[in-house]
């Protein structure tokens, strides 16, 4: 990712930064940025020219803000060209602002309340729970693919209503989609018409035979008047497993690995279960799984941290930047499972933030706080080194990650 950063005025450039390293130091390279300037000209993940935005004060106040729009029909022609789903899995809140926003989560927002996901806790805990017993025979795991990858897959579809015997790989398709390979660049298309068809298959059997689940109470709203489009019903669902199936694994993944890297916070939390839900804030502010917020586009001129950035073109804010601040966060580089983390800002803010918070939190609390009690020598399966990062910039997790038991 070049950027160029730019003077408070919107002047020409002062100097280049080439931001070498993103993928393998993303958080020494923020610091740098923040430290440059706090807005930076950046060539974004889709190749064409964005506005980043590192500080954050910046991005806690630019998340907020109404005229930076998530629908990309305000978009400059030519300027944005991200990636391209069908209509029917498009139509979703990461691409709506009001009025379509209110109306469409006012309608799924009961589903994750914090009363309803509370009534969770017991099956998600068993589920976290018949997954590490899998395992332990074994004596070591890639904890990605054995453990923080099927129990988010099991909670969502439980939530949803996916029967058992139709759960396909997931997660094949997700990783096409998030981090897609540039040699095969077919793999992205075969996923999208996968999922689009999984989702047909699957609204056309709920119709059929209904269950008590929340795709079904959603059909019931569509079918019932003209609250939700096909369309946006259908965009929902995708979303709904999307976003909670991604983060939720990255989360806990990223959290067991800085718990590995700081052996004296894992003695307290083994020590201390109660500073478990602290524990989970300060993961997400450490190391959470989204780097970047949603794309934005301006409705007309706005100016950020004193830089004019024209109407209609892409911003970026970085919320690992953000989190990373030490204005904000003293010694932000530390896990420190005591600290106050709250006001991170990696599950968003205002109208956009993250509808399923009161889940992913619950997810990640059990999952860990099952993984440290019943493994509490838990190490490292290889040198440190030799883990990988997905290759992208777009979400913040581990390919793999093997563990001794």
């Amino acid at each position: 990712m070049a950027t160029t950063s730019m003077d408070p005025q919107h002047q020409n450039p002062q100097h280049q930064d080439p931001a070498d390293g993103l993928l393998d130091d993303p958080y020494g390279v923020y610091a740098r940025l923040r430290e440059t300037a706090p807005v930076h000209r950046v060539a974004g993940t889709d190749g064409n020219p964005a506005w980043l935005v590192t500080r954050y004060d910046d991005v806690r106040e630019a998340l907020a803000n109404p005229l930076l729009s998530l629908d990309k029909s305000h978009a400059l022609p030519g300027n944005y060209r991200g990636f391209t789903l069908p209509p029917a899995l498009d139509a979703n809140l990461l691409n709506m602002d009001p009025p379509d926003h209110t109306r469409v989560r006012s309608l799924v927002g009961r589903a994750f309340t914090r009363r309803r996901v509370d009534q969770l806790r017991a099956p998600v805990r068993g589920a976290a729970e018949a997954l590490l017993d899998a395992v332990e025979p074994l004596g070591r795991a890639d904890l990605i693919a054995a453990y923080a990858a099927p129990l988010p897959i099991t909670v969502i579809c439980d939530l949803l209503g996916v029967p058992e015997d139709t759960r396909p790989d997931f997660r094949e398709w997700t990783d096409a989609l998030v981090a897609p390979d540039p040699a095969r660049p077919e793999k992205a298309r075969e996923g999208v018409v996968a999922l689009l068809a999984f989702f047909t298959r699957l609204l056309a059997d709920k119709r059929k035979n209904p269950t008590d689940d929340i795709l079904c109470d959603l059909i019931a709203v569509r079918d019932a008047g003209d609250r939700l489009s096909e369309d946006e019903l259908m965009s929902l669902a995708f979303l709904i497993l999307f976003a909670g199936y991604e983060n939720a694994v990255h989360l806990i993944g990223n959290a067991v690995l800085a718990l590995l890297d700081h052996p004296e916070q894992f003695a307290a939390l083994r020590a201390d279960p109660a500073l478990l839900p602290a524990a989970v804030e300060e993961f997400q502010r450490y190391d959470g799984p989204a780097p970047l917020a949603i794309r934005r586009f301006p409705l007309r001129d706005v100016t950020i941290a004193g830089v004019t950035i024209p109407a209609g073109e892409t911003v970026l804010l970085s919320l690992a930047s953000a989190n990373r601040d030490p204005h904000r966060f003293p010694a932000p580089d530390r896990l420190d499972l005591g600290r106050d983390a709250g006001g991170h800002l990696a599950l968003g803010r205002g109208i956009h933030h993250c509808l399923g918070a009161p889940l992913a939190r619950l997810e990640a609390e059990t999952a860990l706080g099952v993984l440290v009690e019943r493994f509490p020598r838990l190490a490292l399966g290889v040198p440190r080194s030799e883990l990988r990062w997905r290759p992208t910039i777009r979400a913040r997790g581990l390919v793999e990650l093997p563990v001794i038991l």
